[in-house]
């Protein structure tokens, strides 16, 4: 009867360790396995958390679309008592974007300016000023001299994220010449809040292939120009900050008639969008077309 309760006893010790070793393991199991889904969904939070934050930075990268407002620009021409007075007329942009405003104004500066062969820093207003008095100069040379006209309209012709491309169109009256759709080009990233050139957007070790693509089309121009242009053009193109401009299609360069030569015709450069592709910098690319 002893050894039989003893052995009853030694059979219920042995059930009950097992009871506890199971249970541990199973606690152990469970404890595991959350940690694993544990980290499993502090995972899933830090990968939404992430994605999240990428959306937010690409919101911040694109600017708004700028809201443009026609408008006559803001300037003050000086009283005349004469018969026949100065005629101007400045038509602007308003935007948004402070940073914007200002750049268009000091374009509009630099296409006055460029009028009465100036380039200097000046605001809107300084280059009227400096405008009127060049025409008053004029006048009092002869008091039968016409006073100078001047007309400007401004306009966005092209916006691509945080690119932006401003033209202005001049028709004057000075002296004997007569000037009609005159046109400028100026390209600015609104981001860095900064004018571009064509050799800010361009690989450095794309430059001569740019070049030789430049010279092929200037060389074709040449060739279409009066014997007397011919002479007195210069033998190789410079463009590293002439105007330029992008369209749906690539970038090209702009040259007015003269600009290049006396009597030299106006000439447009148009590069392919293979040719886009090859000389522009990726990033540059990616965004402007």
């Amino acid at each position: 009867m002893c050894i039989q309760g003893r052995s009853a006893v030694k059979m219920e010790m042995n059930t009950s360790k097992f009871i506890a070793t199971f249970f541990k393991v199973c606690l152990f199991s469970f404890y595991v396995s959350s940690l694993v889904a544990c980290d499993s969904k502090n995972k899933e939070q830090q990968d939404a958390s992430s994605n999240i934050e990428s959306e937010k930075q690409q919101q911040t990268e694109i600017l708004p679309f700028l809201n443009i407002q026609e408008q006559p620009a803001k300037y003050a021409l000086p009283f005349c008592e004469k018969k026949n007075c100065i005629e101007m007329d400045i038509q602007t942009i308003q935007t948004q974007d402070a940073w914007m405003n200002q750049w268009i104004a000091e374009s509009q500066s630099y296409v006055i300016q460029n009028q009465i062969g100036l380039n200097q820093a000046m605001t809107l207003q300084q280059a009227i000023n400096a405008y009127v008095k060049k025409s008053d100069a004029w006048q009092a040379e002869f008091k039968n001299n016409y006073a100078y006209e001047l007309h400007l309209n401004t306009r966005i012709a092209s916006q691509r994220n945080q690119y932006v491309l401003l033209q202005v169109i001049v028709n004057s009256k000075q002296q004997s010449i007569t000037v009609k759709d005159r046109g400028y080009f100026f390209v600015a990233d609104r981001k860095l809040q900064k004018k571009l050139s064509l050799l800010d957007v361009i690989q450095n070790n794309q430059q001569n292939a740019l070049n030789e693509m430049i010279q092929v089309k200037y060389t074709e121009w040449q060739a279409d120009q009066s014997s007397d242009v011919q002479k007195a053009a210069p033998k190789k193109l410079y463009w590293g900050q002439s105007d330029w401009f992008f369209d749906g299609e690539g970038v090209g360069l702009h040259y007015r008639a003269n600009e290049i030569v006396k009597d030299g015709t106006q000439l447009d450069i148009y590069l392919t969008k293979e040719q886009t592709a090859q000389v522009l910098r990726p990033e540059v690319l990616e965004k402007m077309f």
